[in-house]
Parts: C-alpha cells; structure tokens; sequence
C-alpha cells in the first residue's frame, strides 16, 4: 500500500526573468513585466509530498517533523527574501523561472531522502500558476 505525505511551505522571493543572450527588446517582448530590471517579487507556495510504503512499526510514510525540518533548513533558509538572481548561487546563471525553481528544489532535497521513496515539488507562484515536478 503506498500513501503520499505532503508538507506545505512558503517564502518570498524576488527574481527577473532574463535571458542575457538575447536583446533588452527581445527579453522584454517574451517576458514582459517579469523582465523588470528593478525585479519583481512573489509569495511562493510550496508543497513537498513524498510517496511510499507505510512503515509497520511507525504508521508513518515519513516524519512529517523530519521533513518539515529538511524543508526548512534546504529550502526556506535559502530562498525566503532573497532575490535569486543575486543573492543565491543557484540562480546566478539560471532563469529563476517556476519551472527552474521547481527542479532546483527537487534536487536539493532528493539526496537528503530514502531513495525507495518517490519526491515530488509543486510550486505556486501565484494562486493559479503553479508549475510540479517529479523527477526526471
């Protein structure tokens, strides 16, 4: 029997959607407002869920404690009211897009969990735009 477990987090963050490749036209025609060179800032939702078997002994997937912790100390710690295209080495030369976000999330905390158990990252940057994913 597998079951998900599912914490939620939150954290701001500022970013710019750039591409230095291309023109200040060409970057404000594709990523309009998103291009600001003065950024712009959004309320990231974060939903981590972890599916697997449940343990016999514990009743538990996995200790929610435990990967509310790992959240924290991995994600939130390093992202909340940063700008990530300056104040993080992550996305020093990678598009903060959702998408982006999203995958670098999922590998800082694929190594820090059982392999045997499948990881997913949903994450919200506005109420209805919202980007999930599971792995490669």
């Amino acid at each position: 029997m597998k079951i998900t477990v599912c914490r939620k987090e939150h954290f701001n963050a500022a970013h710019r959607l750039h591409n230095p490749a291309w023109t200040e036209a060409q970057n404000d025609e594709f990523f309009g407002l998103c291009n600001n060179p003065n950024f712009h800032g959004h309320n990231y939702e974060l939903i981590v869920k972890l599916t697997g078997e449940v343990n016999e002994e514990t009743g538990y997937v996995y200790d929610l404690k435990k990967l509310s912790n790992l959240v924290s100390e991995e994600i939130i710690a390093r992202f909340d009211h940063k700008n990530l295209n300056l104040d993080t080495e992550e996305f020093r030369t990678l598009n903060p897009t959702a998408e982006n976000i999203a995958v670098v999330i999922w590998n800082l905390l694929r190594p820090k969990i059982e392999a045997e158990l499948a990881l997913s990252v949903t994450l919200f940057e506005t109420e209805r735009n919202f980007v999930e994913y599971h792995g490669e």
